[in-house]
């Protein structure tokens, strides 16, 4: 089910080297529920409805630290290599994630981390 204009943003991560920190600094600035779901990740949106995005723990193996904003697509393997033709970077490989569909993350030709989201 997509909403909103094609292609529109569609979830955001935080990955932070302190997430505990990040958690508490993101619910002071902007008031956002966060429901933790272990010490490494946590869930954010509004308790009566579904997340729109989460904060997660950074060690040494994660793929990026930073925010990432996740982007709709039909297709993320099509969209994956679309990118890297255009000259990105691939950052974390598809993978599927229960109750949200499949995942990706590349770089833009500038460096900036880029998600995709799809079915």
């Amino acid at each position: 089910m997509t909403t909103g204009p094609r292609h529109a943003p569609a979830w955001f991560d935080i990955s932070s080297p302190d997430a505990a920190r990040a958690r508490r600094f993101y619910q002071e600035m902007f008031g956002w529920p966060v429901n933790v779901l272990d010490e490494s990740y946590a869930l954010v949106g509004a308790q009566d409805g579904p997340p729109t995005g989460g904060i997660g723990q950074a060690d040494a193996t994660a793929p990026y630290t930073g925010i990432v904003v996740y982007f709709r697509v039909e297709d993320v393997d099509s969209a994956l290599a679309r990118a890297e033709e255009l000259g990105g970077g691939r950052t974390l490989d598809p993978q599927t994630l229960p109750g949200l569909g499949r995942m990706a993350v590349f770089t833009d030709p500038d460096g900036n981390a880029v998600g995709l989201l799809g079915p």
